[in-house]
């Protein structure tokens, strides 16, 4: 299980104490300089039933700064899992895979985490 996360956003520090007290193993990764790999993103977008805008960060100055609200529909996923892959702050965070399990989590609501993560 791999976690991208950004050690400045408090939802992903919640998310972080969360999986920690739950004693859940995970791979901690800062998805600024690491963002989810292109196959994760792809995974991630199929588990997400092709909804593109749960990938990015909406309220992010990236986001907004790039006018992406406009190009999400018109765009490829290939070519928003590039914008993803060089700039991991356009990522939705917390994000959390299990490739194996087929779990994918975007954004913090613990009672969807422990759900999906059996808890």
């Amino acid at each position: 299980m791999i976690f991208y996360g950004y050690r400045s956003c408090s939802t992903c520090r919640d998310a972080l104490k969360f999986l920690r007290l739950c004693g859940v193993e995970f791979v901690q990764k800062e998805i600024r300089e690491t963002p989810p790999s292109p196959t994760e993103l792809a995974l991630a977008l199929r588990l997400l039933g092709g909804e593109r805008k749960k990938l990015f960060n909406t309220s992010g100055a990236e986001f907004r700064a790039m006018g992406l609200k406009d190009q999400i529909d018109s765009s490829d996923d290939a070519s928003l899992i590039a914008l993803i892959q060089q700039q991991g702050n356009l990522c939705k965070r917390p994000f959390l895979i299990e490739q194996n399990r087929g779990i994918v989590l975007v954004g913090f609501h613990e009672a969807t985490w422990r759900e999906a993560l059996g808890l």
